[in-house]
């Protein structure tokens, strides 16, 4: 069981990034939140499997077809035992 914080920046807020974020990681069956920020970035916390985790993060690096996703940033982090994964 792995953390990972996945910042994304371009256009990904207002284009279904975080509601289709939240459908491929259920899919995945990865735990977390997709938020946005005021600063217009895009933040995942996504928990779980190493491998579903980094098909997450590829996921977030592609984005949706209305979005133009411009960066990414990445921390690992400790678990919190999330068991669903939630949009804010």
């Amino acid at each position: 069981m792995i953390a990972r914080r996945i910042v994304v920046s371009g256009r990904v807020q207002g284009v279904f990034f975080r509601d289709t974020c939240r459908r491929v990681a259920e899919q995945l069956g990865v735990a977390g939140s997709a938020t946005n920020l005021p600063d217009g970035r895009v933040e995942v916390v996504a928990e779980g499997d190493a491998a579903a985790v980094d098909a997450l993060e590829k996921w977030c690096r592609e984005g949706t077809d209305l979005s133009s996703v411009a960066s990414v940033e990445t921390y690992e982090e400790d678990p919190s035992g999330a068991s669903s994964f939630s949009v804010r």
